[in-house]
């Protein structure tokens, strides 16, 4: 696809007229019109200036600028790098800020790529006993989806899926998760027991600010709730997509179950 229809496509995911983006951007509404239908041709400092004015993630950036002809412009390292040791040491600084609860890094594809004792601790606590393991490289969604993950043990399960389904479409309408991660989210759908129903969620209905999940396993209720961080200001592909989830106890049976864990 050529960069004016891709531009359209952003410009309608903002919910912007071309009148209202004209105005922010400071392009004339004559050459905006020209560059979508294909008419004209943007520079490369033009694709940035709309690019950044839409607020498009960094991946679709670079290809914004590939499909106008122009070299992709925003690296995207390793996380395992050496050109990111700062940020892997600032990362791990925070996973162990938040011991004795549970605190992971995921990536724009729900993968987990880094995780605090306290989670490990956690997830081998919920699943001791099960012999199958989870399908793939470790990842939430199928972690909460598989029938081989924990969702056994989570009482509110349906609850906290038809959450994780609605943050995921949101954030596909958004540009934020590419067709990797809708092809994750229509895997675990398929799993067995996952209710038809989700595959179909109205994702304009509000989603509540917080959701906790509340595990049950040995005679014990456990709930937890989390925040979500980005890091700010990312000029790299993969910095911008990772997110540190951080887990809090909802209650002192959580909190001192947490504590026991980590003697």
């Amino acid at each position: 696809m050529t960069v004016g229809p891709l531009l359209k496509r952003w410009r309608a995911a903002r919910g912007l007229s071309q009148l209202a983006l004209s105005a922010e951007s400071a392009v004339s509404l004559r050459h905006l019109s020209f560059i979508e239908t294909g008419r004209s041709s943007p520079s490369r400092a033009m694709v940035l200036r709309l690019a950044e004015v839409l607020d498009v993630p960094l991946r679709e950036r670079n290809t914004l600028l590939l499909a106008a002809g122009f070299a992709p412009a925003y690296q995207e390292s390793a996380l395992d790098g050496p050109e990111l040791a700062v940020v892997r040491d600032a990362l791990g600084a925070i996973l162990a800020q938040q011991e004795p609860y549970p605190a992971l890094v995921i990536d724009r594809d729900w993968n987990i790529r880094h995780t605090n004792t306290a989670a490990e601790r956690f997830f081998a606590f919920l699943r001791a006993g099960h012999e199958t393991p989870v399908p793939g490289p470790p990842n939430v969604l199928r972690r909460m989806f598989h029938p081989d993950g924990v969702r056994e043990h989570v009482q509110n399960w349906p609850d906290v899926c038809e959450a994780l389904v609605r943050r995921v479409r949101r954030e596909a309408v958004g540009g934020a998760t590419d067709e990797r991660a809708q092809h994750i989210l229509r895997e675990v759908l398929a799993y067995p027991g996952v209710p038809a129903s989700l595959r179909s969620l109205d994702v304009t209905v509000p989603v509540l600010p917080v959701v906790p999940i509340w595990y049950a396993r040995d005679g014990r209720r456990l709930g937890y709730f989390s925040t979500v961080t980005t890091l700010g200001t990312a000029q790299d592909v993969t910095l911008q997509e990772l997110r540190i989830e951080c887990f809090f106890p909802m209650d002192d049976t959580t909190r001192d179950h947490a504590r026991a864990l980590a003697r």
